[in-house]
């Protein structure tokens, strides 16, 4: 079992060293097009060198260009987004002294948003109104933090307000992870004092897993106020969990 989980991790780390040699060497020359196919592809085989097999359940069509807000459970939940329909992430400032994930999500573009910080939130605010007229699709988790699995905390209103201005819509995504039977899957759970390296080996030593995303109905934003578009994400998310299970 030792062995076999040693295997496993070195493997996650080579991996994540070939990432952080993309992130340097290949995107700043990339073009979008070839950036969202690496980082598919590269999230994919991440997934797969933790046992954890992607499945989309049934849903809305995905929008090529929206705001897109998604339940937050694990630091997975970004590679498995972006394994099916890569983002522009907007993540909490923590994030980036995860060690080598943290670097890689810096270098995909990932947007840091420091906790209390008003000055910088605006600013932000504004560049990702600009992403998005653009033609891009950003995502953040409106939780603000991890929650446990089934549960949804508040969407916290304020980005949904640059879905307002750059007028295009929100779109739900709700995300579970489940073991072999159907129910949550216990390992992936990532809330109160667990670090990122006791997830990592969790996870590792853990049985297989099923990241199950559903992409739900658009909420169009046209004359909305963001508390508005806040509560119908986060009730959209909530009764897709509760179906799912």
């Amino acid at each position: 079992m030792k062995i076999r989980l040693a295997l496993r991790l070195a493997r996650v780390v080579v991996h994540l060293v070939a990432g952080l040699a993309t992130c340097a060497l290949v995107f700043p020359l990339a073009s979008g097009a070839t950036r969202e196919r690496l980082t598919r592809r590269w999230s994919r085989k991440l997934l797969g060198l933790c046992r954890i097999k992607i499945e989309q359940t049934p849903g809305a069509p995905v929008l090529g260009h929206a705001l897109i807000v998604a339940n937050h459970v694990s630091w997975l939940d970004i590679f498995v987004i972006n394994a099916l329909h890569p983002c522009r992430f907007v993540a909490k400032a923590e994030i980036r002294s995860w060690p080598v994930l943290g670097w890689l999500a810096a270098g995909a573009g990932t947007v840091f948003i420091a906790r209390g910080n008003r000055r910088e939130l605006r600013h932000i605010f504004k560049g990702l109104v600009t992403v998005l007229q653009e033609g891009q699709r950003v995502a953040f988790f409106p939780e603000g933090t991890t929650s446990r699995q089934g549960e949804v905390l508040p969407f916290h209103a304020n980005l949904f307000e640059a879905a307002i201005d750059a007028r295009v819509a929100v779109q739900p995504y709700a995300l579970s992870y489940v073991d072999a039977s159907g129910a949550y899957h216990q390992s992936v759970d990532y809330t109160g004092d667990t670090t990122f390296v006791d997830s990592l080996f969790t996870i590792l030593g853990g049985a297989p897993v099923t990241a199950r995303l559903q992409p739900l109905a658009p909420v169009d934003a046209t004359g909305a106020h963001r508390r508005e578009l806040a509560e119908a994400a986060q009730e959209a998310v909530g009764a897709a969990l509760r179906r799912d299970m």
